[in-house]
């Protein structure tokens, strides 16, 4: 079973993520998803649809579009395909307890169709059609075949900016236009540690316009320490 590791590490009877499913191949454009991670540390889950299931890479500093900038890229293991749409919050003391945000989403094209092949050959290059990344980007394996150590690089076109710093520039889901500190907010998560993955700039505006809410026992607006207030 392709998700037997991803089963083996959660407890769906506490976590709100999806269980796993049989794998099943769609018959359409593969698929991509980036969600943003505050768990122990922050990381960018770089997911990519193959065979019914999200092949996964987890990416500390997120990706770039900087194409001198190699940007580490672990291995880990494969995600049932609807956990492309999973944002919200991992309780503490499980395994990734933290805030989840769906920062990208989109469909991609293998350079060669078999993307199995490519992972395997330890070079996968593909197209982008994201709602933020864009343009050919490449993983390539590093240390050996059986090394889950990967460096994800953006090819030089169109889309490639030695610039912006595309994860601090836009912040925000894709799916609810939220920051982690207000998905951790409205979920009842840690807002300390979700809001200290997001740039000061964008909490900074929130404070100053805070959004409605729906009311509580009391009425919250929340203050972050990060963002000088």
């Amino acid at each position: 079973m392709a998700l037997k590791e991803y089963q083996r590490k959660r407890r769906f009877d506490v976590t709100p993520e999806p269980p796993p499913k049989v794998a099943r191949v769609r018959k359409k454009k593969l698929s991509f998803v980036i969600q943003k991670h505050r768990a122990s540390h922050l990381h960018y889950d770089f997911r990519l649809e193959w065979q019914g299931v999200l092949l996964s890479w987890a990416v500390p500093k997120g990706p770039s579009l900087d194409p001198s900038s190699k940007r580490l890229a672990m291995a880990v293991e494969d995600h049932p395909l609807e956990y492309a749409k999973f944002e919200g919050i991992i309780p503490a003391g499980e395994y990734g307890g933290g805030t989840v945000m769906v920062w990208d989403r989109g469909t991609y094209e293998p350079e060669e169709p078999d993307v199995g092949k490519s992972v395997r050959k330890g070079e996968l290059k593909f197209t982008l059609h994201g709602e933020k990344l864009q343009g050919s980007w490449v993983l390539v394996r590093t240390r050996g075949e059986s090394s889950r150590s990967w460096l994800l690089i953006k090819h030089r076109d169109e889309y490639a900016s030695a610039k912006k710093d595309i994860t601090v520039s836009q912040p925000r889901s894709v799916i609810s236009k939220r920051l982690l500190a207000e998905i951790a907010f409205d979920a009842g998560g840690d807002v300390d540690k979700a809001a200290s993955a997001d740039p000061v700039e964008a909490l900074q505006a929130l404070i100053k316009n805070p959004r409605t809410r729906a009311p509580r026992k009391k009425a919250a607006v929340w203050h972050s320490n990060r963002a000088g207030s």
